[in-house]
């Protein structure tokens, strides 16, 4: 990846996107110290070199900047006005789409357009911020609040798209209509929250590659033309494996491949004891779930020669990769976080706190993502250990540059997972392949 790109993104959107966000979004009216660069420099790098940082702290850092304020005088600018520019800033980030060199996993890259997961996160705010973000759950007469982020991540190349946000009251399917189109030959994961055979359908019919899985209502016709349900079908077989061609959906046919593979017993009691507690907290269960709890299965409309069986059951694992990045933001981050209960506050410091995350993941873009075996906790860390200094250099471009080069050769150092032979990493599974093949 080009350190200079990297560069020049963050001194302009620090610095002159970030002040005219501020006189769009009216947080700045006339002439000021703190203006959109001091305070979008002030809180983003400041909480993430320390995402639990206090008032007091927060206004050390403007002063290193050059900007002098007390805590209180940095309280009061937490307004509608500021929430609105830290949103606005937040958009222009998320439009300037970066990538690294492509990691050196054969598996992934058999993929044209690279191995997107796509997966969403909702963070709580204050009900008194229930009109403008209504929270996932509620009816309109609730008081309750908050925001769905939804991400997609190409495993490939690190780029990320997002977050993208929604109010938390809506469905992930509707969030996807925020999201650009994939690229033919990319292959897309998701869970069962983004699942529907239209936009499989639509998918298929652009070219992209899936492996999902399926809603227990969901029907297919196997080679015969017989209807089935998963239940129906995995009841009939004896063996452990199965991959079968099939069409999936009454209606679209979808031209796929059902793979399945019969689970171990001591997996099958875990997933049916949840069942259980599922039963006894919400009084339903559907019929056909007991019986699927014997199976891990997905449908799929990538060739058998591109992909194997026992090579789907690792990638399907990739999946998890994003929900590690959502708990990398949330445990290291702490963006559902806040040592306030104003709601203004709150609301922005979720903006610039995931404002920080966006920068925390160019930054390990430059420095460690083309490494299968990357820690993206143990990298998170260093790239807070050097966050201050580079919001004081983002005036200064060649200094900018000279810290992002020092960053990356810190960051090709001992930010890797180790290797396990007892449960193995993901990205040992997926080396297993090109070392065995």
């Amino acid at each position: 990846m080009d350190l200079s790109a990297v560069t020049h993104h963050l001194a302009t959107l620090f610095t002159s996107t970030a002040d005219a966000a501020a006189r769009q979004t009216d947080f700045v009216r006339r002439q000021s110290k703190l203006d959109g660069s001091a305070m979008a420099r002030t809180l983003v790098f400041g909480w993430l070199h320390n995402p639990q940082a206090t008032l007091e702290e927060l206004a050390q850092m403007a002063t290193d900047l050059g900007v002098p304020i007390s805590p209180q005088g940095l309280e009061q600018r937490f307004s509608p006005r500021a929430a609105a520019f830290f949103e606005r800033l937040l958009g222009e980030a998320v439009l300037r789409v970066m990538s690294a060199n492509p990691v050196t996993v054969p598996l992934l890259q058999r993929f044209a357009g690279g191995v997107c997961l796509l997966d969403s996160t909702s963070l709580t705010l204050p009900a008194a911020l229930a009109r403008l973000w209504r929270g996932s759950g509620l009816t309109p007469g609730q008081a309750g609040a908050g925001i769905k982020a939804q991400v997609q991540l190409n495993l490939v190349d690190g780029t990320l798209t997002g977050p993208l946000l929604q109010p938390g009251c809506q469905s992930d399917l509707e969030g996807v209509r925020l999201l650009p189109p994939l690229p033919a030959g990319a292959l897309h994961l998701t869970d069962l929250g983004y699942f529907s055979l239209d936009r499989l359908q639509e998918l298929h019919g652009h070219g992209v590659l899936f492996l999902t899985r399926v809603s227990v209502n969901t029907r297919f016709r196997d080679t015969a033309g017989r209807v089935w349900t998963a239940a129906a079908f995995l009841g009939q077989q004896t063996g452990a494996t199965i991959e079968v061609p099939i069409q999936l959906g009454l209606e679209q046919r979808l031209p796929c491949r059902l793979l399945a593979l019969r689970a171990p017993p001591e997996v099958v009691a875990q997933r049916r004891e949840r069942l259980r507690k599922h039963l006894r907290r919400r009084g339903r269960l559907h019929r056909d779930r007991w019986a699927l709890a014997e199976w891990t299965y997905y449908v799929s409309n990538v060739p058998a020669e591109q992909l194997s069986a026992p090579e789907a059951w690792v990638l399907a694992r990739c999946r998890w990769q994003i929900e590690l990045l959502f708990k990398l933001w949330k445990s290291e981050g702490r963006v559902d976080e806040s040592r306030s209960a104003k709601p203004w506050r709150v609301v922005c410091e979720v903006f610039a706190k995931l404002l920080g995350m966006v920068v925390q993941h160019w930054l390990l873009l430059v420095g460690c993502w083309s490494y299968p075996d990357r820690s993206l906790r143990k990298a998170s860390r260093t790239v807070r250990r050097h966050s201050w200094s580079v919001a004081l250099g983002l005036t200064n471009r060649h200094l900018v540059y000279a810290l992002l080069l020092n960053l990356q050769r810190c960051l090709t150092k001992g930010c890797r997972v180790n290797r396990r032979r007892r449960d193995p990493p993901t990205h040992q599974l997926l080396l297993g392949f090109a070392e065995t093949g």
